[in-house]
């Protein structure tokens, strides 16, 4: 590993200063689970690591049933599935942090670090993006909101300029008769990458019949994670039945142009759409009817 500058500012307008003064040269270290690799392997390269674990607004979540979720950037994922009002509140997102690497792994990794580092195969951002979460950035020029499904432009790359860092994340209140879920598949236990992700949300109607709301998104299928926007739409209105989630996964098909990789091919992955769609659309509609 190249020697580099570690600083842990305490306050936010410190951290922006000190990598707008670095500028390309400097990183940030949320969790370290990825980036602290990524140096090791000479994947990416720095002159300055700015650790943003110290800044209180960005390790601080708060939550009131039947509020809005603020959750801090460099939150790390068992605070979330620890916490019972929101891994009830988020399962989508409960369902993602539980599988993000292992326990050890999650003690330190963060929502909004899994966001950032921008993977196209992120378990967490499909989980964000079916439950419109939105970011909220801090910079030189003040402050600024994106939503999650926005805010990976390419593989490894985010909307994050030269001294922004992500501050929090705001996931709306999940509200009455609704549900949400992800799911991903892989090969083997062993291989921890999604060949594809799945995360839905569903709103029903009082009646629990029929989906008022719907959005889905999907990992692993492009170069960012995707909301599958014309599916989302096709529900709403629709019967709660196995015909409907069928359809709602082939229409999520059109976002998915998939890659052949040793993880698999193209083909297999476009499958794997329809049968993750369709699984995560059942669960969210059985746990909106609990």
């Amino acid at each position: 590993m190249i020697d580099f500058e570690y600083t842990a500012p305490t306050q936010l307008d410190d951290a922006i200063s000190q990598l707008s003064e670095a500028g390309d040269r400097a990183r940030i270290l949320a969790g370290g689970t990825d980036i602290i690799v990524q140096l090791r392997e000479g994947l990416q390269s720095a002159d300055l690591v700015v650790d943003v674990k110290k800044i209180p607004e960005l390790t601080q979540f708060e939550f009131t049933a039947g509020q809005d979720l603020q959750l801090g950037a460099s939150v790390p994922c068992w605070q979330v599935y620890e916490n019972s009002e929101i891994s009830a509140a988020y399962t989508a997102l409960t369902d993602a942090v539980h599988i993000i690497g292992g326990w050890q792994i999650q003690s330190r990794a963060s929502v909004g670090g899994n966001l950032c580092n921008a993977s196209p195969a992120a378990d967490s951002i499909p989980a964000l993006i079916a439950l419109d979460a939105v970011a909220h950035i801090a910079g030189p020029a003040g402050r600024r909101t994106v939503p999650a499904s926005e805010f990976c432009t390419a593989p490894g790359r985010n909307v994050l300029e030269k001294g922004e860092l992500l501050v929090s994340l705001t996931l709306p209140a999940p509200g009455p008769h609704s549900g949400s879920a992800y799911q991903r598949f892989i090969p083997r236990n062993e291989m921890d990458i999604a060949v594809v992700g799945a995360g839905s949300y569903v709103r029903l109607d009082s009646d629990g019949q029929k989906i008022e709301q719907a959005r889905i998104a999907l990992s692993a299928v492009a170069a960012t994670p995707v909301f599958a926007e014309e599916a989302s739409n096709w529900l709403a209105g629709q019967p709660i039945s196995e015909d409907v989630f069928a359809e709602a996964g082939e229409l999520a098909k059109k976002v998915a142009s998939p890659i052949d990789d040793m993880r698999g091919p193209a083909e297999y992955r476009t499958h794997l759409v329809g049968v993750l769609t369709r699984r995560t659309l059942a669960t969210a509609c059985e746990r909106a009817r609990t």
